[in-house]
């Protein structure tokens, strides 16, 4: 199932804009290293029911493989540039959500 694309999805809440700022100035570089693209971010999404956990901002990524959403994410570049994130957000969830794969 290694060619079934995944998503990445991210809820975080930003504190410091300018922390923030730092972090997506590099992102987009090391985000396509990996192959993944934004697919979307919202930060006035819509609840239709029930209790919603998300707050803040929602991104959603797209890989085109899990093993290259994980490299991504334990990727050392990435991980110096997240610290950035850290300090500026906080993070309420970062979820890998796997793709269906194709149907024949």
């Amino acid at each position: 199932m290694s060619d079934v694309a995944v998503y990445v999805i991210a809820n975080l809440v930003v504190k410091d804009a300018n922390e923030y700022r730092n972090y997506e100035k590099g992102f987009f570089p090391i985000l396509k290293k990996f192959g993944g693209e934004l697919v979307t971010f919202d930060d006035n999404h819509e609840n239709f029911e029930g209790e919603s956990p998300l707050e803040g901002r929602v991104i959603v990524l797209k890989f085109p493989s899990e093993e290259l959403a994980k490299k991504w994410y334990a990727d050392e570049e990435y991980q110096t540039l997240s610290e950035f994130r850290r300090a500026g957000t906080t993070l309420k969830s970062m979820t890998m959500v796997r793709g269906l794969p194709a149907r024949t």
